[in-house]
């Protein structure tokens, strides 16, 4: 439950970036219509996430990372779907059906009129698009259309009559400089990123200033896994003037020297500590030594390595003088 519970989190800070109008309204732009400003953030509207099916008379319930509807004049246009993925999976173009055909079927729902019959509604039928964007820094190697998905099953006979979707997908890390600089909102930063992580194994921040600080970071945090996004999050949170990328990198560099100074002054205090231990075992050692015991039994009797104790008193001769 607790892997359920965590893994929901995290799909809704990933989603929470890409809910707001101007970075979705960019990210369609730039990857569909090559950056025109065809949908405008103003024209889109939230649309439902979730669906309900039934299999073996039971209801279950599929959910989309983010929709818009776009509209214009009070009118639906079409809808709009993101999904993210930070490692390929077999099933996507499945999952996208599934969305996507439950998504056309709203459109056919019956209302109830003034004489209290029920009609299907004659609103004007609208497409559906669904992105997927996906994040890794090697190529997608799993089904992108579902001939794929059910190859092992799939005749060639059946083809012609089999419905074979193939997924919009996007490979983030793959895009070029050129589609990159194309973004206007937060996801360029985001893009940037994955960009220079695969094309240089590093990445040079650009001073590129933030709209969503919080969900940039917070999103970062879980496409890369890596905590330190989050904490400069928390950071920009309290006022600490996180403001870009290169705020981002000062505070991770600064807050990795302060627990280097920390952990320094920790081993040192250890070492020190081991090094008055030894000191006081050693004294031990000369005692028992002028009495006569045997590095054997010394190293027994203090608790420290017979090498250690044939280091002090070599081939077993007398205790050194103090």
């Amino acid at each position: 439950k607790d892997k359920v519970f965590t893994g929901r989190i995290l799909d809704m800070v990933e989603k929470t970036l890409e809910s707001y109008n101007d970075v979705f309204a960019d990210i369609v732009n730039v990857l569909l219509f090559k950056g025109a400003e065809k949908i405008k953030e103003e024209e889109l509207k939230p649309a439902v996430v979730r669906s309900v099916y039934k299999v073996d008379q039971k209801l279950r319930e599929q959910e989309r990372d983010t929709a818009k509807y776009w509209k214009k004049h009070n009118l639906r246009i079409s809808l709009y779907g993101l999904e993210n993925e930070t490692s390929p999976e077999d099933d996507v173009p499945v999952r996208v059906f599934g969305y996507d055909g439950a998504a056309y079927r709203d459109q056919i729902f019956y209302e109830k009129g003034e004489d209290g019959k029920y009609r299907r509604n004659t609103n004007p039928r609208y497409p559906v698009i669904t992105l997927v964007l996906y994040f890794g820094t090697k190529h997608w190697n799993k089904p992108t259309t579902i001939y794929e998905c059910v190859a092992d099953n799939l005749d060639e006979d059946m083809k012609p009559f089999v419905t074979n979707l193939k997924i919009n997908l996007f490979e983030i890390a793959f895009l070029s400089d050129e589609q990159v600089a194309m973004f206007k909102s937060d996801f360029r930063i985001v893009a940037d990123y994955f960009v220079q992580i695969r094309k240089n194994k590093n990445y040079i921040p650009t001073d590129t200033q933030f709209g969503h600080v919080k969900e940039v970071l917070q999103m970062m945090s879980v496409l890369t896994k890596d905590n330190r996004f989050e904490e400069a999050a928390n950071a920009a949170i309290e006022g600490e003037g996180v403001k870009d990328m290169c705020d981002v990198l000062d505070y991770v560099e600064r807050r990795g020297e302060e627990r280097g100074e920390k952990r320094g002054e920790k081993r040192g205090e250890e070492q020190g500590e081991r090094r008055g231990e030894m000191k006081k075992a050693r004294e031990i050692a000369v005692n028992l030594k002028a009495r006569g015991f045997s590095n054997t039994d010394i190293a027994d009797l203090i608790g420290v390595e017979i090498g250690i104790v044939e280091n002090w008193f070599p081939g077993g001769l007398a205790a050194p003088q103090k």
